[in-house]
């Protein structure tokens, strides 16, 4: 299992549980507005393109810049094991084949430094978030859940939803206990918010009707961006989403590790993100801002 960061504690990723974030790295979505540039523009494709194989949340630790919390409601990143912790925002995503692994450099953390961490919170912590890149892209997800699981700690798992059956199995087997999925846009404009043109929408369709049928507690997540969300298209979103749990609306903050770069894009005052929420909630009575 690659692992690219860890968060020693957090109040906000998990609700109601008190948490540690691990993040995965590799992703194949090419979302402008994503804060991780340095880990989407390393060695995976993007999906749709003839070395992808899937059709892959949010929401990365990924240099002293790593961006996240801030489109995730995120209070702070450490890097690595050490306590070093920041202000973020991001999203991210990846897919199935290990081809797909961003081989940019990166802090990383081993899987003994993460296990022997969790050993020392037990007690102390009541759960793990999964977070990434695109964590469903590593091939060994499920026994990295599972030695998880064994310990005690219930996971939390952040996903842009682009491989069901991954995430379904997962579900199944009982080793996730929460899904966050990024829902990015509406149907209509979901390949040009993901940066990926031609994407199949059919694998994203699959996750939300899977969430929506209540196998597993869950959200869904939104950033915010001016230049590719309006009210219409937010409606057509809430629409398709329909009968959703929770469904948080994240602001997007600017940044320099922005993939578009900073200054390419922007996001809504705090008024105009109330307005857009009292416009969606008539169809989500769940949606509500996170990260303001």
């Amino acid at each position: 299992m690659r692992l690219a960061g860890l968060q020693k504690l957090t109040l906000l990723d998990y609700p109601g549980k008190t948490a540690a974030t691990v993040f995965t790295p590799g992703c194949n979505f090419r979302c402008p507005f994503c804060h991780n540039a340095e880990l989407v523009q390393g060695a995976a494709p993007a999906a749709g393109s003839d070395e992808s194989e899937g059709g892959n949340n949010e929401e990365t630790p990924y240099g002293a810049n790593a961006q996240r919390g801030a489109d995730e409601g995120r209070g702070a990143d450490a890097q690595c094991p050490e306590d070093d912790e920041r202000n973020a925002g991001a999203e991210c995503a990846g897919s199935t084949s290990e081809s797909h692994l961003s081989k940019q450099p990166f802090p990383t953390v081993s899987e003994e430094e993460f296990f022997s961490f969790l050993d020392k919170r037990q007690g102390l912590l009541d759960g793990i978030c999964i977070t990434g890149g695109e964590p469903l892209l590593q091939p060994d997800i499920e026994a990295f859940c599972a030695e998880i699981k064994r310990r005690g700690f219930a996971v939390k798992l952040d996903t842009n939803g682009s491989l069901p059956d991954r995430l379904r199995a997962l579900v199944d087997d009982g080793l996730v206990d929460y899904v966050a999925m990024d829902a990015k846009n509406s149907p209509a404009r979901y390949a040009e918010t993901i940066g990926v043109p031609a994407f199949d929408l059919s694998s994203v369709e699959a996750s939300v009707a899977y969430l929506l049928s209540g196998a597993v507690p869950y959200e869904f997540r939104t950033t915010i961006v001016r230049e590719y969300h309006d009210e219409m298209g937010l409606t057509d979103l809430a629409r398709w989403i329909k009968g959703a749990d929770a469904w948080y609306l994240q602001a997007f903050v600017d940044s320099d590790t922005v993939l578009a770069g900073e200054g390419s894009l922007s996001g809504y005052a705090p008024d105009e993100l109330e307005a857009l929420v009292a416009a969606v909630r008539p169809i989500v009575p769940t949606a509500r801002i996170r990260g303001v």
